[in-house]
């Protein structure tokens, strides 16, 4: 009887020991991350995707990252200069690991829905050719590295602006204005903050 009983004691030790260093080893992982990151993945995988078929990944509101976009025509007439302003969100650096981590990724640029590029920086030049005249709407969508769409109530984290070329513009120019000549166009939050396309 008395084996039976050491066997038994042994065993509970071991479940012990084996639970306990597991939960040890789960909270120093999320408490010890890189840049004091969590490596685990964050948020929940919704079943809405982008059009380019990522997968949104929900997150609670007051942790979530955002995005503004501010447009300026280049000095050079030929493109403009984009630059975004992020809350709560790093850009990760090339060759990072396609994991999810909270407040990380990359940017993506879009004109009227068509990708462009995708940022690792929060500046760019976003040549002429992709606004040859007339209104075009540009969008920043922020991504986590394992490509799924940081979101929000449903709805990705992104911010649009309109650039406006005015007339056929010649070869290599980009036209006139961006709303006002010389007047930067700035957008802030998830979303353009007016569907008609109005910046504020």
């Amino acid at each position: 009887m008395s084996w039976t009983r050491r066997l038994l004691t042994a065993l509970a030790v071991c479940v012990l020991l084996l639970t306990g260093s597991a939960g040890c080893g789960s909270g120093s992982a999320q408490g010890n991350g890189r840049n004091g990151d969590s490596p685990s993945p964050v948020g929940k995988v919704l079943d809405d995707t982008d059009k380019q078929g990522r997968h949104y990944r929900e997150v609670d509101k007051k942790r979530a990252p955002d995005v503004g976009i501010e447009v300026q025509p280049a000095e050079d007439d030929n493109g403009w200069n984009i630059r975004l302003t992020l809350r709560r969100f790093r850009f990760s650096p090339a060759g990072t690991e396609g994991e999810a981590v909270a407040g990380r990724g990359v940017a993506r640029l879009f004109v009227n829905g068509h990708p462009v590029a995708a940022l690792r920086t929060p500046e760019y030049r976003l040549s002429a050719r992709y606004v040859p005249h007339g209104t075009r709407h540009l969008t920043a969508r922020l991504y986590a590295d394992d490509g799924t769409v940081w979101a929000v109530d449903g709805e990705p984290v992104e911010s649009t602006a309109d650039i406006t070329a005015s007339g056929p513009a010649p070869t290599g120019t980009s036209g006139d204005a961006l709303s006002a000549p010389g007047t930067p166009v700035r957008t802030e939050g998830r979303a353009s903050p007016d569907r008609g396309g109005k910046a504020s």
